[in-house]
């Protein structure tokens, strides 16, 4: 987690060493930045032990939500692409996991939940609360100071993002969500 100082005119070093230690308290953020302009983020890698997301238990998690008592329509799905996208998340080729680590099935469920736009009303929503359900159920949602591995700025950001990105830009997406949930 990033902290954050002020800095006063007065300070020790001068104005040069206060840009100096701007930068130095941001690097993670810039050298991120620098990665994703060269489309050379990090791959995922971690735990393949994950828990096994279902239908049935992502509908409880939608119908428990407040919105629904201010729109009929929040959360009535158009087709069966709900279920196809936590199906996905857990796809195999040839005996493994097409996305082995829960990172990966984590940034994959963000990703089809927000794209294939299943919902009549709260695609969105819906897509960012299952997917801090997915993380909170595999442990991944806190650090271990009990702080939030994700924050909420950052939540509505990278969904918005995926909402708004081109097919093409999936996997730079996928990486992209990855690299700031890890």
């Amino acid at each position: 987690m990033l902290q954050t100082t002020k800095f006063s005119p007065n300070q020790q070093g001068g104005e040069d060493y206060q840009i100096n230690q701007l930068l130095q308290d941001f690097q993670l953020a810039l050298d991120m930045l620098d990665d994703f302009d060269h489309q050379c983020l990090a791959k995922a890698t971690g735990t393949t032990d994950t828990y096994h997301l279902t239908y049935d238990e992502c509908r409880k998690v939608i119908d428990s939500m407040s919105f629904g008592s201010q729109s009929t329509l929040f959360g009535v799905e158009k087709d069966k692409s709900f279920g196809s996208s936590i199906g996905a998340i857990y796809q195999t080729a040839f005996g493994k996991d097409v996305y082995p680590t829960t990172l990966e099935k984590s940034a994959h469920l963000l990703y089809f939940l927000t794209k294939n736009h299943s919902f009549v009303d709260g695609n969105k929503r819906i897509a960012a609360a299952i997917f801090v359900y997915f993380m909170h159920k595999n442990n991944m949602l806190y650090n271990a100071d009990h702080t939030k591995r994700i924050a909420d700025q950052t939540l509505v950001a990278l969904t918005v993002m995926v909402a708004q990105s081109r097919p093409e830009e999936k996997d730079l997406m996928i990486d992209l969500i990855i690299n700031l949930i890890k």
